[in-house]
């Protein structure tokens, strides 16, 4: 088991089912991204540069899904927030698998990924 595997799978429900589908998600829709753990948590790169990482914030209930530069995203789907005074990374905040619009984060993905090419 890779130890990014390793950090979602020792979260604590909720948190580790949301991790893991998001996970699913970001590995099908950009199959060429590599996942790295980096600073104790999921890195996603393509062609060697961070796309996304998946983050649990202390003293939060939910799952961050962080876009490295997020600033340049178009975010026509208005779910991408700038949190605590981040300048370039957006994000989304995941509460419950319910919450996850697979639509909508495939799009954001594919967006983030094109960014790397």
């Amino acid at each position: 088991m890779n130890p990014a595997e390793n950090y979602i799978l020792n979260q604590k429900e909720p948190l580790q089912s949301i991790m893991l589908f998001v996970r699913q998600i970001i590995l099908e829709t950009l199959p060429n991204v590599e996942e790295k753990y980096k600073w104790k948590i999921p890195f996603y790169y393509a062609n060697v540069k961070g796309v996304c990482y998946l983050n649990i914030l202390k003293n939060t209930n939910y799952v961050d899904l962080c876009f490295i530069k997020g600033f340049k995203l178009s975010n026509k789907q208005g779910v991408l927030k700038a949190t605590r005074n981040r300048k370039m990374v957006k994000s989304i905040e995941y509460h419950s698998l319910e919450s996850v619009d697979v639509n909508v984060l495939k799009e954001i993905l594919l967006e983030a990924g094109n960014l790397n090419f």
